[in-house]
């Protein structure tokens, strides 16, 4: 038999598995790297794990990393295969100062599952290394692999106590930052100075509290670092002795892994070096900032161990077994024995944290009061404070370098044409049958928006420069980013089927200019004018949605409808309602058109974005809160233009629902004294307007009124000594309130 004859071909795939090995060691490298240039580029020194924290995946890939160092009866006689085996276990111990950040992001099953696993494997390594060590597999470097196991073990432990820690310092942070948040809540504003104010508060307190930087920042994480560094060192000195001695001491002979053990040596280096920088600048910035006060404190500070260190261990000495024991005796037993091995776990625990703290010293100042600490962690804030200001204004200039210039060209465009929320009112119009359902479907902010801009497209393709036309389409694109945000935030009425629709319709036209596979472009060449196209376009939507309600035995909720037959229900509402203002050219089409564009965005949706930046800063979890402020500070920065030029007045649970926003807008109008049918009337008789008011009712009432208001606005506008656009801007906001 194969297996019994040729016992020589066993040892043929090694050099492979050597690849295999060095392959491992190379990825740990790399996502060792990215993590220290994560941390580099924002100056988290802390260095956070996003790429390679403690999970299934990466244990794994440290385990087939460390294939040499648990090989028991391969022979590596050579220099090279002797320092392998050396390099081997190094590597673990860097691999744990990277893990130990990500400690903080577990939760508690998590956590006790991951560092089970690790301790298993740390465990399996260094009795492998030791039976190895005794059999004389290993011959050479024994002192330093006995320091680095030993290393191995205190490592294990620093990261235990860590891991047993950072649930409770998480949860104490937590409870300061809902205490702080509730004694400062003042709700929403938007003023851009209180904004700005309200994102630096949060980000103080988030990047304080970050799960991470709570751990990063602890005195066994940062003291861990000299350890790391001491074993990286180790290894250096090993190589410089091996090149020195040459092999005058070590056995001939060859090695079953061959030339790729070199290689396996040269990975596995490479990923020492990188992933000692992290661990290494942790201690480095801890032992820095150590005040030279802190050699005068006394014996009762140095000795001190805060009670959150402790306060897990306690708990669980405290409570009851979590098993039934019948017998009195053997459960007073177990309970004792629980508690004197528990109280081991105490005495290590604090032994720990006296020998890894080292105290700061800064002076508090500005906003101290929102960032978050722990016991002992008093020195800090200054430090904490300083770069969380420079943090945050990084990510505010950040986004104001990079404004969407399209969306402010509409800003821009909007004083030129808009008039106040009239727009807004009237792009979807009540005179408008119905189909399928006695009311339409409710609107979202994206769906009307994108319709809108395809009819004007429409409509633009025969008649208006295309460059004009450019403009309005990528100012549109520029804005959904904002929508899709506002409405996945604030959306209270479940209509992710309309904003799917929006979706849907707007990646055809941004895409190849057609709508629902039609082709805007052919079917606005086939039409001999601008009311034909919106016919057209109507016809279109009114057949889409009554095939499938025709196919659709029961009437069923309109949010529920396909989103295309929504995107089609949108299509045929606003194509009527364009056609019902009579508005006769294109010019005067696409005016208007591009006027409630705007208006729906700027005047009414984007008002909604000061609510969205303070729902970043508090409506997120604990492990995502510091990249959401992140991202709220950026929003702040890039959307600044548009936040100083909203005027809205209205409360947020009107402004954040269009139909609501419009019903507002409508009670509002109705109240007002311009609405008082008899002084309506005397007004429009003082300037020889028609008026008469009584031969109307129900919905045709509105309309007719928003007609007169434009009639008394153009012949009062017209009166003026001095034109509205010569005034100062106060006097026309002003004047423009008064009208």
């Amino acid at each position: 038999m194969m297996g019994c004859d040729n016992s020589s071909k066993f040892s043929k795939p090694l050099p492979w598995i050597g690849l295999y090995i060095a392959a491992a060691s190379l990825l740990c490298s790399l996502l060792m790297g990215l993590d220290t240039f994560s941390g580099f580029r924002p100056q988290k020194l802390w260095f956070p794990c996003r790429s390679f924290s403690l999970n299934a995946t990466s244990l794994t890939l440290l385990s087939v990393a460390t294939e040499l160092p648990v090989d028991l009866n391969t022979s590596i006689p050579r220099p090279q295969d002797q320092l392998a085996k050396l390099s081997g276990t190094v590597l673990i111990c860097t691999v744990m100062g990277n893990f130990i950040t990500s400690l903080g992001t577990m939760d508690e099953s998590e956590l006790i599952s991951n560092v089970l696993a690790l301790g298993i494997l740390v465990l399996t390594v260094i009795v492998n290394i030791g039976i190895q060590m005794g059999t004389g597999v290993i011959y050479a470097f024994l002192p330093e692999h006995a320091v680095i196991m030993s290393l191995m073990l205190v490592l294990l432990v620093l990261l235990c106590s860590t891991a047993i820690t950072a649930p409770t310092a998480k949860k104490l942070l937590e409870k300061q930052y809902d205490e702080i948040q509730m004694s400062s809540d003042e709700g929403c504003s938007g003023d851009i100075e209180r904004q700005r104010k309200d994102v630096k508060k949060y980000w103080l307190m988030a990047h304080r509290g970050s799960p991470q930087y709570v751990v990063g920042r602890s005195a066994t994480c940062t003291a861990s670092g000299a350890f790391y560094l001491l074993s990286a060192l180790i290894l250096l000195q090993a190589a410089v002795r091996s090149l020195i001695i040459g092999s005058l001491d070590f056995c001939p002979g060859p090695c079953d892994y061959k030339w790729s053990v070199t290689v396996v040596l040269i990975s596995q280096a490479t990923a020492i070096v990188v992933g000692t920088i992290a661990p290494a600048i942790r201690w480095f910035n801890a032992t820095s900032f150590r005040s030279p006060k802190s050699w005068k404190q006394s014996c009762k500070d140095e000795f001190k161990v805060e009670k959150y260190r402790v306060q897990r261990l306690v708990g669980w000495k405290e409570s009851p077994l979590p098993f039934h024991v019948s017998s009195r005796r053997f459960r007073k037993t177990l309970h004792v024995s629980k508690n004197q091995i528990i109280s081991v776990l105490i005495g290590i625990q604090c032994a720990v944290a006296q020998k890894a703290s080292k105290p700061f010293s800064a002076s508090h100042s500005g906003l101290s009061s929102y960032v978050l600490r722990l016991d002992g962690e008093e020195d800090l804030v200054q430090l904490i404070m300083t770069n969380g200001r420079a943090d945050t204004l990084h990510w505010i200039h950040r986004g104001k370098s990079n404004p969407p210039k399209y969306l402010m060209q509409l800003s821009r465009r909007r004083f030129a044409i808009s008039q106040g929320f009239q727009g807004v009112v009237e792009f979807d119009s009540n005179q408008v049958p119905s189909l399928g359902t006695e009311t339409p479907p409710p609107n979202c902010w994206a769906l009307p928006t994108v319709t809108l801009t395809s009819i004007a497209i429409a409509i633009a393709i025969p008649y208006i420069d295309k460059h004009v036309v450019k403009s309005l389409q990528r100012g549109v694109h520029e804005s959904l980013m904002y929508v899709r945000l506002i409405e996945k935030n604030l959306d209270t009425k479940r209509l992710i089927n309309m904003r799917k629709a929006a979706d849907i319709v707007w990646l055809s036209i941004d895409i190849c200019d057609h709508w629902l596979d039609k082709d805007l472009k052919k079917l606005a060449l086939s039409e001999t004018s601008a009311d034909m196209i919106l016919t057209k376009l109507a016809q279109i939507g009114e057949k889409y949605v009554l095939d499938y309600t025709a196919r659709t035995e029961k009437e069923n909720d309109p949010r529920d409808w396909p989103a295309k037959v929504l995107a089609a229900n949108s299509m045929y509402r606003l194509c009527r309602t364009v056609l019902l203002t009579r508005l006769g050219t294109a010019d005067n089409m696409f005016e208007w058109l591009q006027k409630t564009i705007v208006e729906i965005l700027l005047v009414a949706c984007l008002s909604n974005l000061p609510r969205v930046i303070s729902m970043d800063c508090v409506c997120c979890p604990i492990e995502l809160r510091e990249e959401s402020v992140r991202e709220a500070a950026y929003l702040l920065g890039e959307a600044e233009e548009i936040l100083i030029k909203q005027e809205i007045d209205l409360s947020p649970a009107s402004t954040a629902d269009i139909d609501d926003w419009i019903l507002s807008k409508q009670k509002n109008r109705i109240r007002s004294p311009d609405f008082d049918n008899e002084r309506l009337e005397n007004i429009c008789a003082n300037h020889n307007i028609p008026c008469n008011i009584g031969s109307y009712s129900g919905q045709n009432i509105w309309w007719y009124i928003v007609f007169l208001r434009r009639e008394l606005i153009s012949v009062t506008l017209a009166r003026l000594p001095l034109p509205v656009q010569q005034r100062p801007r106060h006097q026309r906001r002003r004047l423009l309130q008064f009208l």
